[in-house]
């Protein structure tokens, strides 16, 4: 099967500070050829901060795509492509949350659009939260609230929670701990 589609060409179109944008010339067993946009990611690591009493740790912050606020997990892109994922999570949930913990977990990894994107998310579960404070960028102005499991899957199926790392993540948690 892969026999019958090659890449030919990779044309990079647009080199950004969070993705790269390539054209690539896909030639087909047929002989035919197309052109298929690639969009090229690092990576990026996500985390269920878990709470005492069981409730999630949610972080609302605006999206620039969406062009409003969004409520998700704590999350961001890999310092370096070779960076682990829980390192990154952990450094995420510090940083957004003002929590850290010794006690992360793996639960999922994803893709999130696997049509044009390498995009892989590791997602971690943290247990044993421990109060620091907030290291936001400059650029970040993120409020944190805690929710219950069922509080949460509410606003999935609302629609007020459209974030795919964040509605995976949250279902897989509530899936592996039988919540």
């Amino acid at each position: 099967m892969a026999d019958e589609v090659r890449r030919i060409k990779r044309e990079l179109v647009h080199k950004g500070a969070v993705l790269d944008i390539y054209c690539d010339t896909m030639q087909f067993e047929n002989g035919n050829t197309a052109k298929w946009d690639f969009i090229h990611h690092d990576g990026a690591a996500a985390v269920v901060p878990v709470m005492d009493d069981g409730r999630l740790l949610m972080v609302r912050q605006y999206r620039n795509a969406l062009e409003r606020y969004t409520l998700e997990l704590p999350a961001g892109k890999l310092d370096d492509p070779k960076e682990e994922g829980i390192v990154c999570a952990a450094r995420e949930l510090e940083e957004e949350t003002g929590y850290r913990s010794d006690k992360l977990e793996w639960l999922i990894t994803l893709r999130t659009t696997v049509a044009f994107c390498d995009e892989r998310i590791e997602i971690f579960t943290a247990h044993d939260l421990i109060p620091t404070s907030q290291d936001l960028d400059e650029d970040e102005y993120i409020d944190v609230k805690a929710y219950t499991l069922d509080e949460l899957k509410k606003k999935i199926f609302s629609g007020e929670i459209e974030d795919s790392k964040t509605i995976a993540a949250i279902m897989a948690y509530a899936v592996k701990y039988n919540r």
